[in-house]
């Protein structure tokens, strides 16, 4: 794995910059590994909003949240996350400058502005938003989703303007798979890596030889979620029963569970994200299934965790990106964790965390480059280049574009568990992220043209 390491030491930020001041040629700055001067924008084509959208003081970042719809909790929750990244780099914050070290203040010196757009969990309503912030703001970088219909869409539409677009919540194996972009990122981890993960702890501490039952939202987050749980826990000695497979935002879950019911399962694996979720299991509470089923939601948010309460959710299984209680492990989690409370008065969830992460890396990316040059930052994406992360190293693998970084498995806590209101979860195990990714190309990534 190629590590640029000249670039985790800020003394090279002020060599870099010293160069730039003195106009030091191309072949001066191949002796230095590592750095990557800035050409001035006449030297490159333009492309996207290259360089209209970098000739002032400030460059313009575009949050596309789902802040209605069944996600709407999560794309709050992002927006909070962007916000604190944001506050940091444009004032050149410790914390920040720790994931992005060449970071001085803003990005490039630049100042970030930013807007906020409602997808409504919707794909053509995240499209336009978009559309209107690259075309009106002239937006360097588009950011935010919890659907992965919404990312698909969305890291399309950048795709063909030439605009950076980071997938914040999404975990559909195609976002980096079939419907990968070269202009398009993602951080949040394929489901293939969450069904890997999980499904030796499921086996180890439920045992061999359960029988599942799947409730499965009828989309493509759904459906590739069902399927590589459905390989990896019959690989530990499990047998798939039957799916029941309902729509995005069902309300009324009684014809789905009564098959349920009667599936002969004693474990529903409920692939449902957000309020989704927690009416479907909430339903599933009073029809008296959990108290047959052991329950395991392979992608948990924490706000299922804390809106089923301890009573319903003890003993469930699931992964998240980020639990709070990381921070008794990893400092900068700790930090985070502080200044997020100290900004906002509550505790981040993942959505925070995912999208705090990837303002930060894409400011590294950008300083790594030298330059706001779309095809530019992208390579230095592609370099592979290790940050440190708030959970260990994270980078970005160059084949398909997708995030490598370590997640937790974690448990519902039973109410005599619990040490606080908040303490919901125990952390069962830290997966190392690499060690769960599928071989590149598995689901068909192939990358286009850098312009």
């Amino acid at each position: 794995m190629k590590d640029t390491q000249i670039d985790q030491h800020p003394q090279n930020s002020r060599t870099r910059r010293s160069l730039l001041k003195i106009g030091l040629g191309a072949a001066g700055a191949s002796a230095l590994p590592g750095v990557s001067l800035a050409a001035p924008a006449g030297d490159k084509p333009p492309i996207g909003n290259y360089p209209q959208g970098v000739e002032g003081d400030s460059v313009f970042v575009g949050l596309t949240l789902d802040l209605t719809g069944p996600y709407s909790a999560e794309g709050a929750d992002e927006q909070k996350g962007y916000e604190l990244a944001i506050e940091q780099l444009n004032s050149g914050a410790e914390q920040i400058r720790k994931i992005s070290p060449l970071t001085k203040k803003g990005v490039l010196g630049k100042t970030i502005k930013y807007e906020v757009a409602d997808s409504e969990t919707k794909p053509n309503s995240a499209v336009q938003a978009a559309m209107r912030f690259i075309h009106s703001n002239k937006a360097m970088m588009v950011s935010g989703s919890v659907s992965s219909a919404v990312a698909i869409a969305l890291q399309k539409v950048c795709n063909r303007e030439k605009t950076l677009y980071l997938v914040a919540i999404g975990g559909s194996n195609e976002i980096s798979g079939k419907d990968c972009q070269r202009y398009a990122f993602r951080l949040w981890y394929y489901v293939y890596s969450v069904a890997k993960a999980i499904a030796p702890v499921l086996g180890k501490s439920l045992g061999k030889n359960r029988k599942a039952v799947y409730l499965v939202p009828d989309y493509t987050y759904g459906h590739t979620t069902y399927d590589s749980m459905k390989e990896f826990t019959e690989k530990e000695g499990w047998k798939t029963v039957g799916q029941q497979v309902h729509p995005l935002g069902a309300k009324d879950y009684s014809s789905y569970l009564i098959n349920i019911a009667n599936s002969g399962a004693d474990t529903l694996v409920v692939i449902d994200y957000g309020a989704d979720a927690a009416n479907s299991i909430k339903q599933a509470k009073q029809f008296g299934i959990l108290d047959k089923m052991a329950l395991v939601v392979p992608v948990l948010s924490p706000f299922l965790a804390e809106e089923l309460g301890a009573e319903t959710f003890q003993g469930a299984y699931g992964t998240m990106a980020f639990w709070w209680t990381l921070q008794d492990r990893y400092p900068m989690v700790k930090d985070f964790v502080s200044e997020f409370e100290k900004k906002f008065g509550s505790k981040p969830h993942d959505s925070a965390y995912m999208a705090y992460m990837n303002t930060a890396l894409w400011a590294d990316a950008v300083e790594r480059a030298g330059t706001f040059y779309p095809p530019d930052v992208i390579k230095a994406y592609e370099q592979q280049v290790k940050r440190k992360g708030l959970i260990g190293d994270v980078w970005f693998r160059a084949e398909d574009h997708q995030g490598v970084s370590d997640f937790p498995i974690v448990r519902g806590k039973k109410p005599s568990e619990m040490q606080n209101p908040a303490d919901l979860c125990e952390i069962v195990d830290i997966i190392d992220g690499q060690s769960v990714l599928p071989p590149p190309g598995l689901f068909g990534c192939k990358l286009g043209s850098y312009t």
